[in-house]
């Protein structure tokens, strides 16, 4: 049975800062055109002066905007984020406070499921906003990479882009809902993507420059690839399994932005053809959690999709998930 919730706003910000792929090729050494070939990117935003709470925060008022609620309305923030501004606390205890809710008392709390953080946090809430828990639930997915990325990893730091989106989650009176959802999680390949430090196992107490790469970010996206690819189709099967749905009922197919390469080959294996197959990595790169309701803002203001069609929320994330979810919008 459908979960009852439709989202009523979509914001987004984007650092002030483009890079391009030329500047790419010049910073990791690599011949012209080199980047852009290899992962699709042709431009990326990245900080100049921006945090992430910052940036939750600028599309959160914009989300809201669009919904045409106000602060106020708000009962819940979830942060969806897979970068972390700090430790300790959540990031979205820090974007309530950079709303100016310090003294509110709304509940925030994070999600994170790294690149399927949207996925995973509009799933959670559904079942809360479904049973009456919460009104109108802020999701907010925050995201700065380009700190973390390790440049002597061509293959993965040419990919990679910051940026922010927000969407208010509330109940639904009409059809909009969520038909079916799934996440399954495989931590043999918990190795292919990681950060080993910062946190209780390799501990900044112990950093040394022979530990830096420790802190970076380290992707295998061969081997993510490869075992993503196998576990694609027999993981669409499940999802549908008792919808009635088959892929030809889906109006829009929003895969996570990984990489140019790898959505072509999933588009393929899903027999999408492109009008409803969504990408934006060209000018975005891969935003982690962010990539897929950055898609959705796009096609929203692209008029792709309308109230009513069905939506597939597809991607994989660190761990390593594969996760969907089909909702009519």
């Amino acid at each position: 049975m459908a979960r009852k919730v439709k989202i009523t706003g979509i914001g987004i910000y984007l650092p002030k800062r483009i890079v391009t792929a030329s500047e790419i090729d010049m910073l990791i050494g690599a011949a012209p055109g080199w980047s852009e070939a290899r992962s699709g990117v042709k431009q990326r935003h990245f900080i100049k002066d921006e945090s992430a709470s910052f940036m939750g925060a600028e599309a959160a008022k914009m989300a809201i905007e669009h919904a045409g609620m106000s602060l106020d309305d708000i009962d819940c923030i979830v942060s969806g984020s897979g970068t972390m501004e700090q430790a300790i606390p959540c990031n979205a205890a820090l974007i309530q406070k950079e709303l100016g809710l310090e003294h509110s008392g709304v509940p925030a709390f994070d999600i994170n499921s790294t690149c399927l953080g949207f996925v995973a946090a509009l799933d959670v809430i559904s079942y809360m906003i479904d049973a009456g828990k919460y009104k109108n639930v802020l999701i907010i997915n925050s995201e700065i990479s380009s700190v973390g990325l390790n440049w002597r990893q061509d293959e993965s730091s040419v990919l990679f882009g910051d940026g922010a989106t927000a969407a208010i989650i509330t109940k639904s009176e009409g059809s909009s809902g969520i038909l079916t959802s799934r996440m399954e999680t495989y931590s043999a390949g918990a190795a292919f993507s990681e950060i080993r430090g910062g946190g209780t196992k390799v501990h900044p107490r112990h950093y040394s420059e022979e530990s830096k790469a420790d802190y970076l970010f380290d992707m295998d996206g061969k081997a993510i690839f490869k075992m993503s690819s196998k576990l694609m189709n027999p993981f669409i099967e499940k999802l549908f399994s008792g919808t009635g749905l088959w892929m030809k009922d889906i109006n829009m197919v929003i895969p996570h932005q990984a990489s140019w390469a790898a959505m072509k080959i999933i588009r393929k294996k899903l027999n999408v053809e492109e009008p409803r197959f969504m990408s934006i990595i060209e000018n975005y790169g891969n935003m982690i959690s962010a990539s897929i309701p950055l898609a959705l803002y796009e096609a929203i203001k692209e008029k792709r999709i309308q109230r009513g069609d069905r939506i597939l929320l597809l991607g994989t994330s660190a761990g390593l998930s594969i996760g969907g979810m089909v909702l009519e919008f």
